[in-house]
């Protein structure tokens, strides 16, 4: 797995000090999390170093065609997939997220993968956290919570039908805990 190894050194040298959204977590305690999880669910190699390297081109300045010349044509093509936007300052929240939400609808299964596990990680911390901070952690979020609601449940909808399996079960049974905790 030395590729997987090179995409991890590079993701981490690319998101330097980021840290995961409202903490000090690293961030890249969330690709190695979405790598680990794509692997469980019987991902291959190269969905995993799509996973650790799935925010790197909407987050720092590494490009789809870094990603093509370093780890090959499928590697970037799930990464692309994965983005929801390239331009900075980012376009609306509602439209990057409602065009992430329709390319779901017919992305192919490997996208698929790497897209669920990156929820399932990300739901899977909002729920942590919520029992940490309460709802104040939705102020975080610039959507709200309503809005993380709404676009991670649009989401868990789509995986559950085109993606079944323990994933999408997993992702669904997270974001009814938190449903039910925030009604």
């Amino acid at each position: 797995m030395s590729r997987l190894s090179d995409a991890l050194a590079w993701a981490i040298d690319a998101h330097g000090e980021q840290r995961r959204k409202g903490s000090n977590v690293p961030y890249h305690a969330h690709l190695r999390g979405v790598a680990s999880l794509v692997l469980s669910d019987g991902g291959d190699e190269d969905e995993a170093v799509a996973a650790v390297l799935h925010d790197l081109v909407e987050d720092t300045d590494a490009t789809v065609e870094d990603v093509r010349e370093r780890f090959g044509e499928r590697v970037a093509r799930i990464v692309d997939a994965c983005s929801d936007a390239y331009e900075r300052p980012k376009p609306a929240w509602q439209r990057r997220k409602q065009a992430y939400i329709d390319r779901m609808r017919t992305a192919q299964p490997d996208e698929l993968r790497v897209s669920l596990a990156d929820k399932l990680y990300n739901a899977s911390s909002i729920e942590w956290d919520l029992r940490l901070r309460g709802d104040d952690l939705w102020r975080v979020f610039g959507s709200g919570r309503e809005g993380q609601l709404w676009y991670y449940r649009s989401l868990a909808d789509i995986f559950l039908e085109r993606a079944p399996g323990p994933m999408a079960d997993e992702l669904d049974r997270v974001l009814r805990r938190i449903e039910a905790d925030v009604a």
